[in-house]
């Protein structure tokens, strides 16, 4: 059963579209934490990791006119999306040639049907307000919230719950459950448990425990076709971990925690799953890419505000 199990898996899965996805938001955001210890970036920036497979197998699923919510770790959720390393690249480093012109910065991105903000669980109600004119307007589409196990103290994200399963929208929250907020250990700063808040609201919830891009990958084709068929709601908390830190270089956790979680890198184990020459050839694709990236972004003008007087 579980040799038929994977045999099948092998089958309905893209496994070298995934780890090109997964290995390009990887290396863009180990480029990023270069560039920042380098004093050229503008602002701060958080990345995103550790956490790839989740935003690979979600937006792996949407069409392109669902719409995605992202937040302060955002740069994954956009790059699964939009593939535009150079645009994001450029709006980080300030530059004219930025997803927003350079001046919404790492946090605050907004392209096509894809926004971001800073602050925390601040976007959901926009969310809830799209799944509903969605649902209104009678379309296909679905909406997806990317928040944080951190977001989970925010009075916004209630609110939005509550409406959400009265007006029985189209919106998928995605948790990802990365055990921290900031530096604070989960369970330092939540009580109860993040399941239960969605059933409390009669909000379909459920979760995986698993960095397993099989898992999470299925999971999410099922959740995704429900949530755009049913036009109900869905909240979906993902245990999931970063390997980096916070933001830049502010990591106080304990090594042997972190050396814990890298044994469990969903990039590992994807690559143990597609060959040697297809990884090597991708990793190779994917560097030379952000190389020409770079240097186009660093011959771009720097971002400038004209003042009305």
């Amino acid at each position: 059963e579980n040799v038929q199990s994977f045999i099948t898996k092998m089958k309905t899965i893209p496994y070298i579209q995934i780890y090109e996805k997964m290995y390009l938001i990887r290396a863009f955001e180990l480029r990023l934490l270069e560039l920042f210890s380098k004093g050229k970036l503008f602002g701060t920036t958080h990345t995103y990791v550790g956490q790839e497979s989740v935003a690979v197998s979600v937006i792996s699923h949407l069409h392109t006119s669902d719409t995605v919510f992202s937040n302060h770790r955002c740069h994954g959720h956009y790059l699964a999306k939009e593939d535009d390393p150079e645009g994001l690249l450029a709006e980080i480093m300030g530059r004219q040639g930025g997803v927003c012109s350079g001046r919404g910065g790492s946090q605050h991105l907004c392209r096509n049907n894809f926004f971001s903000n800073g602050i925390q669980g601040g976007f959901l109600p926009n969310a809830l307000g799209m799944a509903f004119a969605e649902k209104y307007n009678n379309t296909e589409n679905i909406v997806v919230a990317f928040i944080g196990d951190g977001t989970m103290g925010e009075g916004l994200v209630y609110e939005t719950l509550n409406l959400a399963s009265l007006w029985q929208v189209p919106l998928l929250i995605v948790v990802e459950n990365n055990k921290y907020a900031q530096t604070t250990p989960i369970e330092h700063n939540l009580a109860g448990s993040i399941i239960e808040r969605g059933r409390a609201f009669n909000i379909e919830t459920s979760e995986i425990e698993s960095n397993d891009i099989s898992d999470i990958y299925n999971k999410f084709e099922t959740l995704i076709n429900k949530v755009r068929t049913s036009k109900k709601p869905h909240m979906e908390i993902v245990h999931t971990y970063r390997l980096s830190a916070h933001s830049k270089g502010d990591d106080f956790r304990d090594k042997d925690e972190i050396e814990h979680w890298r044994k469990k890198d969903p990039l590992v184990h994807i690559r143990k799953i597609i060959s040697d020459n297809d990884a090597i050839e991708i990793e190779d694709k994917v560097n030379v890419r952000l190389k020409s990236v770079e240097d186009k972004v660093n011959k771009m003008p720097y971002s400038t505000i004209k003042l009305e007087t």
